[in-house]
């Protein structure tokens, strides 16, 4: 075996010269691929920055959108009045209560344009509604009430489609005559007051209740600690009290067409059939058959106050669901007729 002047062995060994050329065409390629991942990951950076800034701007643009339909509404967009013969329809659609579509308020303004107008034959009370609270009903009712004195060549119908309960009915009592379908949920004529007493609770999880009042019962249905008797009486008559008022309206309303039962006032809710049976409907029939054959008039028109561009947004995008849960499960406070 022969080597050459610098020592290295003749049999084809690499030099030094060749071996760090290997080296750097190593390092080189090496180089080559880390440059490439960080110029791939600075790419995917500035994509996610760019959608991050879109989303961004779209979340602005929403948000400026609601900002500007809230700061530039107008009043509840009325319907124009119809120039021709027809029966005016008011809706009273889901809870009735203060804040709700159905509201007193907003009710009370459809019904007295509805009797304004002079083209408008009959006045029709399109009901679906499990009930709310007693005051709006009450507030609905009288009006009504009112309205039918001061306008007494025009006839007040109430029809009820899927459900016309408790305070709903309350206010279709105060019509002249009401309709639904034979399959209708009608009556729950009663009052309930429902909640929840945490006592146990506390006590199991270390938690002491302090709460100072100043007057005897002023914590009254405090969930967090014990209901006296005494408490739980007090509070059964304002149910009965109401329930009482509740009953005499009917009656007022309804008068002897109402059948001798037990149970016609003890919260039981009837179909349409078993309704007309006991008197608290007068036959049945959808909107369109009571205004094509009973008050002889087909063509309807809608009354009710349709709300302002926000109110109309937040209802479309579901928002007012999680108060209209917690008023169908008693969470809503206060006394309800359901």
């Amino acid at each position: 075996m022969t080597q050459n002047p610098w020592g290295e062995e003749a049999n084809g060994t690499q030099t030094n010269d060749q071996k760090v050329s290997v080296e750097t065409r190593s390092d080189s390629r090496e180089w080559r691929l880390i440059e490439k991942l960080v110029n791939g990951l600075h790419v995917e950076h500035r994509r996610t920055r760019r959608w991050g800034i879109f989303f961004k701007l779209l979340t602005f643009a929403y948000l400026f959108t609601l900002l500007g339909l809230y700061l530039f509404k107008d009043t509840p967009s009325i319907p124009s009045p119809a120039s021709d013969a027809h029966v005016a329809v008011v809706r009273v659609e889901g809870p009735i209560a203060d804040g709700e579509k159905a509201n007193a308020d907003s009710l009370v303004g459809s019904l007295r344009r509805a009797f304004e107008n002079k083209h408008s034959t009959a006045v029709l009370l399109r009901i679906n509604s499990p009930g709310g609270s007693p005051v709006q009903a009450g507030y609905v009712y009288d009006e009504i009430k009112r309205l039918r004195g001061n306008y007494p060549e025009k006839k007040v119908y109430a029809v009820i489609s899927d459900i016309g309960a408790s305070g709903a009915y309350y206010i279709a009592a105060a019509a002249d005559e009401i309709y639904a379908d034979k399959a209708s949920l009608v009556g729950s004529i009663g009052v309930v007051s429902a909640s929840f007493g945490f006592v146990d609770l506390m006590e199991k999880v270390g938690v002491e209740r302090r709460m100072l009042t100043a007057g005897e019962h002023k914590g009254l249905l405090d969930p967090f600690q014990p209901l006296p008797n005494v408490e739980k009486e007090f509070w059964q008559k304002i149910l009965d009290t109401t329930h009482q008022q509740f009953i005499d309206q009917v009656k007022a309303g309804r008068g002897e067409r109402l059948k001798d039962s037990d149970e016609l006032f003890s919260g039981l809710v009837w179909t349409g059939e078993q309704a007309v049976e006991l008197g608290l409907i007068d036959g049945l029939g959808s909107a369109s058959y009571v205004a094509r054959e009973v008050v002889g008039v087909e063509s309807l028109v809608d009354y009710s106050a349709k709300g302002s561009p926000l109110e109309q947004l937040i209802d479309r995008l579901g928002v007012s669901m999680a108060s209209h849960l917690a008023n169908m499960v008693g969470l809503g406070g206060g006394v309800q007729l359901r």
